[in-house]
C-alpha cells in the first residue's frame, strides 16, 4: 500500500481526526463562499483572493470564469480543491440557471485545476502539454497542496481532463469560443476568447494588480505569449489573478514586470548578490500597487537563481 501524506491526511479527516496547523489543534468549520459576478451578456466572473495559497484562505486565489450556453454552463479554471469545485458547480447553477457541462482548465497550477476534483473527466478540457505535465507534477503539487490547506483539500484528487482543447473555433451550446494555445507562465497556456462578448480569459499569462508567479516560467515565452494578446481584438481581458481589466493594463503590467525582474537577476549574479540579496532588491516605485511583489519576486528568485549563476559565473579552476 502507497501511503504519502495526502492519502494518511485524507484518512484521519474521513475517520473525524482533528488535524493541527501551525501547532494548534482545532476542529475544521470553514467553507467556500464565491461570488459571481456579471461583467458581459452571459458571462461571470469569480474572483480569488489576491493573495499567496494559504490555510486561511483554502487556496482559491486564482479567477473561476462561468459562459452560459444552450448545452450548460461553460466553467473555466475550477479552483484548488473537490470542494471549491463543488461550490463553483452549485453557484454556476444558481447564476445561468445551467449545471456545468464543460470545464476548461487553462495551466497545470492547482489554484486553476484541482477543482476539476468535482466533475466528470470527460467534461474537462486542457491543452495536451497541461495534462502531461498533470501527469508529471500533479502528486507533488497534490501533496504540497494538502500540508498547506489540510481540511480544505479533504477528497481531493488529481483528475486529467480527458478533452483534448486545441487552436481554434470550438461551438458549444451555441456559443463560439475561440481557443489559443500559448505557452510561457507554463508549458501550455490556454486563452478563450468568447467571441459573442469580446471577453478573453488569459489565464495566468494575465497578472492585473498582482506581481506574476513564475514557478514554470519561461519568460521569453511569455513575453511573446503578450505580444500575442496583445494582438487579439478583445473587448474585455479576465486575469489569471487579479480585477477584471477593461483597458489592458494587465498586459502592460506583465510585460513590465517580467523584462524587469528578468534583468534584475541577470545583473544582480554577477554582482555577487546570494539569492537571500537577491530577494531583499528594491522593487521600483512603479509596481508599488501591484500585490505580493517582495514574496513573488523572492519566489522567483528561488525559481530562476540557480540556473542563472550556472548559467553566468564562471567556474573556480576552470
Amino acid at each position: 500500500m502507497n501511503l504519502n501524506r495526502r492519502s494518511v491526511l485524507t484518512a484521519a479527516l474521513a475517520g473525524g481526526v482533528l488535524v493541527s496547523k501551525v501547532g494548534r489543534t482545532e476542529a475544521f468549520a470553514r467553507g467556500y463562499d464565491p461570488q459571481a459576478e456579471a461583467i458581459a451578456d452571459g458571462v461571470w466572473l469569480v474572483r480569488g483572493k489576491d493573495e499567496p495559497i494559504a490555510f486561511d484562505n483554502g487556496g482559491a486565489i486564482a479567477n473561476s470564469v462561468f459562459i452560459a450556453t444552450d448545452a450548460g454552463t461553460v466553467l473555466i479554471d475550477p479552483g484548488p480543491s473537490l470542494a471549491y469545485g463543488k461550490a463553483l458547480s452549485a453557484l454556476a447553477q444558481r447564476v445561468t440557471g445551467a449545471a456545468v457541462a464543460r470545464v476548461y482548465i487553462t495551466h497545470l497550477h492547482p489554484d486553476h485545476s484541482f477543482g476539476a476534483a468535482a466533475f466528470d473527466p470527460a467534461i474537462a478540457h486542457a491543452l495536451p502539454a497541461t495534462r502531461h505535465d498533470l501527469v508529471n507534477d500533479g502528486d507533488g503539487f497534490s501533496d504540497a497542496l494538502y500540508r498547506m490547506l489540510a481540511d480544505w483539500m479533504s477528497g481531493t484528487a488529481v483528475v486529467l481532463p480527458q478533452g483534448d482543447a486545441a487552436e481554434g473555433n470550438v461551438t458549444f451550446g451555441g456559443r463560439t469560443l475561440r481557443l489559443f494555445a500559448m505557452n510561457g507562465h507554463s508549458n501550455g497556456d490556454l486563452a478563450i476568447l468568447d467571441q459573442k462578448t469580446g471577453t478573453l480569459i488569459a489565464g495566468d499569462l494575465l497578472f492585473h494588480d498582482r506581481a506574476p508567479a513564475t514557478p514554470h516560467a519561461d519568460i521569453d515565452g511569455w513575453l511573446a505569449a503578450l505580444d500575442r494578446i496583445e494582438g487579439i481584438s478583445h473587448r474585455l481581458l479576465i486575469p489569471g489573478h487579479g480585477p477584471l481589466d477593461r483597458n489592458g493594463t494587465s498586459i502592460a503590467q506583465t510585460r513590465d514586470w517580467l523584462t524587469w525582474l528578468r534583468a534584475s537577476l541577470r545583473n544582480a549574479v554577477p554582482t555577487g548578490k546570494d539569492m537571500s540579496e537577491a530577494g531583499a532588491m528594491t522593487i521600483p516605485d512603479r509596481f508599488a500597487g501591484l500585490k505580493v511583489a517582495r514574496y513573488e519576486l523572492q519566489r522567483s528568485v528561488s525559481h530562476f537563481y540557480p540556473g542563472l549563476e550556472a548559467e553566468l559565473l564562471p567556474e573556480i579552476g576552470r
